[in-house]
Parts: C-alpha cells; structure tokens; sequence
C-alpha cells in the first residue's frame, strides 16, 4: 500500500489530551472525535488536513493516558498515518489496533510542515517529495500488517469469523 500526503509537523512530547482534550472524552464516533482532534495545539488543525495527509513529529508522540480516543481521533480527521522519532508504548499499540500505520524513524527535522510524503506501507519506506530524501523505517510484520490492512483489531477479528 502506497500512502501519499501533505506534512502536518509537530514538537517532542505530543501528549494524549493534546490529540484529544478530555472534554470530548464521552463522544464514540471516529469522526466525532475527530471534527476536534490537536485543537489545544492548533486551533485550525482539522480545517487544514486534508484526507489522507500525514502528521510527523519529534519524540515520544502520543504520551499520557492509555486510551484508543486520540489513535482514532487521528483517524478521524482524515490522518492516514504518523511519523515520529519515537512512539509511547500504549499509544502505538492503540494505533495499530485501531488500523492507524505509525512509523518510526530516527530523524524527522529535515521533515517540514506542507512536504509532500509518499510512503511505501510495506517496505517502510518514507520518500519526501519535496527534498528527494529517503527515510527507512521497519515494517509491520506479516500479522500487524494484516491488522492495518483490516481497519483495525476488531475488523481483522470479523473478517476472520466470516
């Protein structure tokens, strides 16, 4: 699968309730949460993204709390994947369940907002259109690849029942 999208950039140490502030912790819907995904960090942020765009970071994105909210509200916005230098454990298995490819790469300075990315899911390979660099990060194996592929955890579980 080829992901090709417009940067949307961000600091070290993007937090849960950044992503999604708590008071809209009660809403279920992806897209629900999504009309009100990184507003505390960027008032117009969902106004900007267009589906299929990227959001890149610096360390650690997605601390904080453990819950699925903020994968999906990325999700919901239109987000199709995220970059970062390094990802909160529960925050990366929460994306992955929920079907949101996060790759992991040791530099994304050179990364800048409005590139455009192409970005080969497979292989992990992040191409930046705009400078000509090349960025290597690891794949999914075979079953987190699948659970991507599916939409999610519990897409993978009902397609696997029919």
């Amino acid at each position: 699968m080829i992901i090709k999208g417009k940067v949307h950039r961000f600091a070290d140490d993007v937090n849960t309730d950044e992503i999604i502030a708590a008071q809209y912790l009660n809403l279920t819907k992806e897209e629900d949460l999504g009309k009100h995904c990184m507003e505390t960090l960027d008032r117009d942020f969902v106004k900007k993204v267009k589906k299929s765009d990227i959001i890149v970071a610096g360390k650690n994105f997605g601390c904080g709390s453990s819950r699925e909210h903020a994968p999906r509200a990325i999700k919901g916005c239109g987000i199709s994947c995220v970059i970062a230098e390094s990802f909160a454990r529960i925050f990366f298995r929460n994306a992955i369940n929920i079907g949101l490819p996060i790759f992991e790469i040791k530099d994304t300075s050179d990364i800048k907002s409005n590139d455009l990315l192409e970005i080969d899911v497979d292989k992990g390979i992040i191409k930046n259109l705009n400078n000509n660099k090349t960025y290597h990060s690891s794949a999914f194996s075979g079953f987190m690849q699948e659970l991507v592929n599916a939409g999610g955890l519990m897409n993978w579980v009902r397609k696997r029942k029919k």
